[in-house]
């Protein structure tokens, strides 16, 4: 499929069961109006107090795919895809001046007076008591932001790949992060146009990780 081809977009329950982890893609180009429909629908996801502490590197440059592909332990699908997603998690930003989130959370009519006020102290407090749990938190909405990326991706005509196999501290020093402690590599997803298809290799049946109330009753269906 060309970049260029007008698609009807897939709704979300035939992204998610048609999706696949797609490891091999076309030289295709992402058009910059694709690309940025991309972007809008990755960071139009839930995050902890809207707090939106993901910090996402968009690596097009041949020398930075190149150098990420190398830090990726040579996992080729970087090199080929047109655009790979590095979707970092700043541990920090409930800890940083949280007042364009209140404000814009007011001036959309989403929080009331009230509630930007109780925000404004609770936010602080929550971090400050997560702590050893904040990169853990941070990591949690940046895989949030990443879910919706790839399903986007899937009902736009796209493909992608979640990537765990990467070295964090050579990943950093790529996207320039590499003096910043507060800031974790959460995942890798390369996105593009598949070069092959892939069959769905299939789920155990719901009984066998699925409960109710408690794990030792399955959950039938």
């Amino acid at each position: 499929m060309n970049s260029s081809t007008q698609i009807k977009a897939l709704d979300v329950p035939s992204a998610i069961l048609q999706r696949r982890s797609i490891k091999t893609f076309k030289p295709d180009p992402i058009s910059p109006e694709l690309l940025k429909q991309l972007v809008e629908l990755t960071v139009a996801a839930p995050s902890s107090f809207n707090v939106q502490c993901w910090r996402i590197v968009l690596v097009q440059d041949e020398a930075q795919k190149t150098a990420l592909c190398a830090a990726s332990w040579n996992q080729k699908q970087i090199i080929e895809a047109p655009v790979t997603f590095v979707f970092a998690a700043d541990a920090a930003a409930g800890e940083q001046d949280i007042t364009p989130i209140l404000e814009q959370g007011a001036a959309t009519g989403a929080w009331s007076e009230g509630t930007v006020n109780y925000f404004r102290k609770a936010i602080p407090q929550f971090q400050a008591g997560l702590g050893d749990k904040r990169r853990e938190y941070a990591i949690k909405d940046a895989m949030i932001a990443a879910t919706n990326l790839v399903l986007a991706a899937e009902s736009l005509g796209l493909s992608t790949c979640f990537m765990n196999g990467w070295i964090e501290d050579q990943v950093k020093t790529i996207i320039g992060a590499e003096n910043n402690p507060d800031l974790a590599i959460a995942v890798l997803v390369p996105v593009g146009y598949a070069a092959e298809p892939r069959l769905n290799p299939g789920r155990l049946p719901l009984s066998v990780n699925v409960s109710v109330d408690k794990l030792d009753n399955p959950y039938q269906g």
